[in-house]
């Protein structure tokens, strides 16, 4: 007799393949999608999304949650039944406040105005993304209002990424990496050119780029046999199960860093992914704690280690050999230099790790004023330049290069990209916390060897997938709450090293 445990997962089973579809498709519809298919794949993704929410939000999922309750009250709080029905639970209660055809247009809005993003980008004319991107924030509200707040608006939002944060709490983190980050941005700067990253803009060859890319990625542990990647306008991930996991970069031939490092980026959170253990693959718990921690992954890789000296000591005389002519006479040192230069820019995906958190600081104000209705849409290109030119002392000369660089609004992800810098303080928490339980780790990137980090990071955080809150995590794992100080602590050494300060 199948128990009503087992009922539960099955019902789910079935919610969690209609997301994978969706996710298909939406994936889809980034790398490979025609021009002019835009629309037919919106309402495509509008009713998949549709269902979805429809059977999970049903009687029929609340009935089994009660019944499957009983059957995990005595098991650890830590276990995978226990918790599939805890994480379920609120996330069933949550969906519950949205209306099936606000779910429905919101999907179908996020569509069209990811197609109306890309010619608008490729155009950089905000102006054809103004429309869409109304219609987009007019849905964001209305969805914040059905879910429900206690304090901000922008909380509900916030609330979707950052299970439990508060927007005041992120406003005061930020307030301390502003305090720590502007008198460190401006010591470097008052030491000029310091740093010569001149040997980054030779020209690359494409393929070349993408071969060497590849390489890395198998050493770090990406598995082919469960993933790949390809090209995108803007770099993402995306899985479908553990057993396949879908990264996509873009290559520039005159800026190798942005293609290496995204390609590392979307790694990180790759091995994310294909660590979460298959025996909740295909359950609400397959997914990250939260997007800051997944993003610590990607940022952890991405910086931690592949911008680290010991990496390049490794890696560089097969970069070299790669791309004689561009290297020629560039020692490790002048390299690693290179990749680590600050400087304010006006690319966030490309941005340094002592300014990027920058880059973030004016999208969440920028954002939180959209959604409590306190600007228009229509200003949003000139209030960008401004926080620009306020945080990072530039101004973008057109629209591609400012309001219209990144993806996520076009998807309606209002709410996200806070979550970009609090990956960013975790990814040197849970480092410095490997860096304790592996000392020799430095050696062992330094020979080439990634294989105690990959493990230390699937056993401490990738395999237990959503089981979790964030905090109960990072307690779990560090020992102690999410804090600035230690990636504050991380950017002085690193950078005052390389700079001189």
């Amino acid at each position: 007799m199948t128990s009503n445990l087992e009922a539960l997962k099955k019902h789910l089973g079935k919610i969690m393949d209609l997301k994978a579809a969706n996710n298909l498709l939406s994936w889809d519809q980034q790398v490979n999608l025609p021009p002019e298919s835009g629309e037919a794949r919106a309402e495509q993704l509008s009713t998949l999304t549709s269902m979805a929410h429809s059977l999970f939000v049903s009687d029929e999922t609340g009935e089994l949650l009660e019944k499957a309750a009983p059957e995990v009250a005595d098991l650890p709080y830590e276990s995978d039944d226990a918790a599939l029905v805890r994480v379920t639970r609120r996330e069933y209660e949550r969906q519950r406040r949205i209306p099936e055809e606000l779910v429905a247009e919101k999907a179908r809005a996020a569509a069209t105005g990811f197609g109306a993003w890309v010619k608008a980008r490729e155009a950089s004319d905000f102006g054809q993304f103004q429309p869409h991107l109304e219609h987009i924030l007019d849905l964001t509200i209305e969805y914040a209002e059905a879910l429900g707040y206690e304090d901000q608006r922008y909380d509900a939002l916030l609330d979707l990424y950052e299970p439990d944060m508060k927007t005041a709490r992120v406003a005061e983190i930020f307030g301390e990496l502003k305090e720590g980050l502007v008198p460190l941005v401006q010591k470097i700067e008052e030491r000029g050119a310091a740093v010569d990253d001149s040997v980054l803009q030779k020209t690359y060859p494409d393929q070349d780029q993408w071969d060497f890319g590849l390489e890395i990625l198998r050493d770090i542990g990406f598995d082919f046999d469960h993933g790949r990647q390809d090209r995108a306008a803007h770099p993402f991930t995306v899985g479908f199960a553990p057993e396949d996991v879908r990264i996509t970069t873009r290559i520039y031939p005159d800026q190798l860093q942005s293609g290496l490092f995204g390609t590392i980026h979307e790694g990180g959170h790759a091995l994310y992914e294909q660590g979460i253990r298959s025996e909740i693959g295909r359950t609400p718990l397959f997914d990250g704690v939260s997007y800051g921690v997944h993003e610590s992954q990607s940022r952890l890789w991405e910086n931690v280690v592949a911008r680290s000296f010991e990496f390049w000591k490794h890696y560089f005389p097969a970069l070299q050999e790669r791309f004689p002519d561009q290297l020629e006479g560039v020692d490790l040192t002048t390299f690693h230099r290179a990749i680590n230069k600050v400087e304010p820019s006006l690319i966030r995906v490309e941005a340094d790790e002592v300014t990027y958190n920058l880059h973030i600081f004016v999208r969440f104000e920028i954002e939180q004023k959209l959604i409590a209705e306190e600007m228009e849409v229509a200003d949003l290109p000139g209030v960008w330049n401004e926080k620009m030119n306020e945080y990072l002392g530039i101004v973008p000369d057109d629209d591609a290069n400012g309001v219209l660089q990144d993806v996520h609004w076009s998807h309606g992800y209002f709410g996200y990209f806070p979550s970009y810098a609090l990956g960013n303080l975790l990814s040197v928490q849970f480092y410095n916390q490997a860096l304790k339980d592996l000392p020799n780790l430095p050696q062992q990137i330094e020979n080439g060897g990634f294989d105690d980090l990959l493990h230390w990071l699937r056993e401490e955080i990738h395999s237990h997938g959503k089981k979790f809150t964030p905090t109960e995590l990072v307690e779990r794992v560090t020992g102690g709450p999410m804090s600035a100080e230690p990636f504050l602590q991380y950017v002085r050494e690193k950078y005052g090293a390389i700079y001189q300060l």
